[in-house]
């Protein structure tokens, strides 16, 4: 008969099924042996690392500095005195600082400088003269010289020269008539402080003037007004003048309620202000942003396959700086630091550069430590102008890219130098 059963010459028989049987069980032993000898090989290894790491002393505290205070008379801004934090100093109005305006914190636990102090910026700031007396600067004190009629440290007396004539106060106002004594039959004129007798009249002395030429003596931050007999200090719109009668102070607008509109920032600039909003990029494909505060973007988590999107910047940040005209160069005015969250890969290495904005090479990059980038001013700025510096700085483990993030730098520039 011949149908649906194979020839027995095709089929196995019994002892070569057994033969077949016993050879796979071999080779399945064989497997498990070495699988066995991995596994214990990798435990005996992973033994070795615990002890050895054990072994190793604990990771030190974290390097700081001594705590600075903050100088008489003056202020302090920064709260950290970690490796790399940096500390700044200013003084009240009518002082002056002396010494380092910031310090940073080394790697070997000491600052860059000593802590600084304020001094008076002039011992004849308060005018301890009265009566039109002449303060003179001396080494840590003062001196009065007096006009005629008066006596005393601060020219409070009245001398007992004689009765002297009154200022013609119908006169012209920058005029004075000069006020005479009569000394053994000889006539002695003068004129009060800020004249000087010119054909038996006293001319106002043009302070403004007279010192225009002066750098080293410059009488006024901005401008000087001639007045009789004296001058004074003025300030442009947006200052104020500060105790000390010369110098301008810019003010603050910022600190003042409803300056800005909602969902706008007021930044506070030399002499105004700028209402702000920075906006996170449009997103197209699969690149997203969210806003995470009010100057910071983070791009959405990217598809695993989605290489383009992984390369797009991680955080876009936004800074504002406020800078003098012809600030002296070089000079430091940002710091791009990358941070280490747990979890995260650190990274092995930076690279950085500055990317796009309207600035026209004024300005490089340097790392200042492993972690850090600098942007430094090397050329100085003339105002009024706005410049925009984005910064760009990649993350990289052993040669592999991490992560990208940008910042977005823009700065507006003051028309006078203070």
């Amino acid at each position: 008969m011949s149908g649906g059963l194979s020839s027995p010459q095709n089929c196995l028989n019994r002892q070569q099924l057994l033969t077949a049987i016993r050879q796979l069980e071999q080779l399945l032993k064989a497997h498990e042996t070495r699988f066995a000898e991995g596994i214990h090989n990798m435990k005996s290894r992973l033994a070795e690392l615990h002890n050895s790491v054990s072994k190793v002393a604990p990771d030190s505290a974290p390097v700081s500095c001594p705590a600075l205070n903050a100088p008489s008379d003056g202020r302090k801004f920064g709260s950290k005195y970690l490796v790399d934090h940096e500390v700044h100093f200013t003084c009240n109005a009518g002082f002056r600082l002396e010494g380092l305006s910031s310090v940073v914190c080394l790697p070997n636990g000491t600052w860059t400088g000593e802590q600084p102090h304020c001094r008076d910026i002039s011992a004849c700031a308060s005018q301890p003269c009265h009566n039109g007396g002449t303060c003179i600067e001396e080494v840590n004190q003062y001196r009065c010289i007096c006009p005629p009629g008066r006596s005393g440290g601060h020219c409070e007396h009245q001398a007992q020269t004689g009765t002297l004539q009154r200022t013609n106060a119908s006169g012209p106002a920058f005029s004075r008539e000069p006020r005479c004594s009569q000394v053994e039959r000889v006539q002695l004129c003068s004129c009060e402080e800020g004249f000087h007798l010119s054909r038996d009249v006293c001319q106002d002395v043009d302070e403004c003037e007279l010192f225009a030429q002066e750098r080293h003596l410059r009488l006024c931050m901005h401008t000087c007004v001639n007045t009789p007999g004296s001058y004074s200090c003025t300030c442009p719109s947006g200052y104020q003048i500060m105790a000390d009668g010369k110098s301008c102070e810019d003010i603050d607008e910022c600190v003042s309620p409803h300056v800005c509109p909602q969902a706008t920032t007021c930044i506070n600039t030399s002499g105004g202000f700028q209402c702000v909003s920075p906006e996170c990029p449009k997103g197209s494909g699969n690149v997203s942003y969210v806003k995470t505060s009010p100057f910071q973007c983070e791009r959405n988590p990217c598809p695993m396959d989605s290489r383009p999107c992984h390369h797009m910047p991680k955080t876009i940040s936004f800074h504002y700086l406020a800078l003098p005209s012809n600030l002296k160069t070089p000079i430091t005015l940002f710091r791009m630091a990358t941070v280490s969250a747990p979890g995260r890969i650190r990274p092995t290495s930076l690279r950085f550069g500055i990317v796009g904005g309207s600035s026209r090479g004024q300005f490089v990059t340097q790392r200042s430590d492993r972690q850090t980038v600098e942007l430094i001013l090397i050329q100085p700025l003339e105002g009024p102008q706005t410049l925009e510096v984005d910064v760009d700085m990649s993350e990289y483990h052993q040669r592999a890219f991490l992560a990208k993030h940008v910042s977005k730098v823009t700065i507006f520039v003051s028309p006078y130098d203070f």
